[in-house]
């Protein structure tokens, strides 16, 4: 399910309750909407309240850092590339076709990670994916070198090779990270108790449904927020290819 439908569900339940308390206001008995009862209803309203802020604030936190993570990751992917790519550069002509097969297999995954036009969601598959690299690896494993700084640079390259695919399967880990669907089913609830409340004691006029409504807009774009940041490509709220592809630019140069 889309991240906009998980906010539209959200924005239906918490507006829901608070038309749902608006509704009960009318056929309750005069004796359940006193002061001493106003009193304690806002005091367990108080009490979900703060839970319920408490939750949103670490699930957009938590949201924020697993996307962070992996745009943290990419960029240093495209480091790693153009590093390795220089070692190659310097091993000599003797790494052409090794340093040629090191960019076609970036492009590639860059074209899967971003491909042109609509997103396909194959995002996942890229990131698992590592055909291409290992073919690299191999044609880099079948360099001679001649001397000691050939043997160096070989090396070198080899090891960030292994921390390329560290970062590779690090960013794909960041990027399976999603909220559990009870997790959120438990919130909305919270959150529609709440509003149940707020429209129980409200009186009926235009301002008071119309805070109601940007109440239960302001809540749900926040779960919007975070189930798209969960799926750091795809949606409004992506990591940018950019640092990808200026990376490509410069491989083999």
């Amino acid at each position: 399910m889309s991240a906009w439908w998980v906010g539209l569900i959200t924005f239906a339940c918490v507006l829901g309750g608070a038309f749902a308390g608006l509704a009960l206001q009318a056929v309750l008995p005069g004796h359940h909407l006193r002061d001493d009862s106003k009193d304690v209803v806002k005091l367990v309203t108080g009490l979900m309240a703060t839970l319920s802020a408490l939750v949103l604030g670490l699930l957009v936190a938590s949201a924020k850092s697993s996307f962070d993570a992996v745009n943290d990751g990419l960029k240093q992917t495209a480091a790693k590339i153009i590093v390795i790519d220089r070692l190659l550069a310097q091993y000599g002509p003797g790494a052409k076709e090794a340093r040629d097969v090191l960019r076609g297999a970036y492009a590639a995954r860059i074209d899967r990670l971003f491909p042109r036009g609509e997103r396909t969601g194959s995002a996942a598959s890229a990131l698992s994916d590592d055909g291409a690299m290992q073919q690299f690896a191999a044609t880099l494993r079948t360099l001679t070198p001649g001397d000691d700084d050939q043997r160096a640079l070989k090396a070198r390259a080899e090891q960030a090779l292994q921390d390329l695919a560290q970062s590779r399967w690090a960013g794909f880990e960041a990027a399976a990270t999603s909220t559990p669907t009870a997790f959120l089913v438990v919130l909305v609830s919270w959150l529609a108790a709440m509003f149940l409340s707020f429209g129980l004691f409200a009186p009926r006029n235009g301002t008071v449904l119309a805070a109601l409504l940007v109440g239960a807009l302001a809540v749900s774009t926040s779960i919007v927020l975070i189930e798209e940041m969960s799926l750091p490509f795809d949606g409004l709220i992506a990591v940018s290819g950019a640092p990808l592809r200026d990376a490509l630019a410069v491989l083999g140069k």
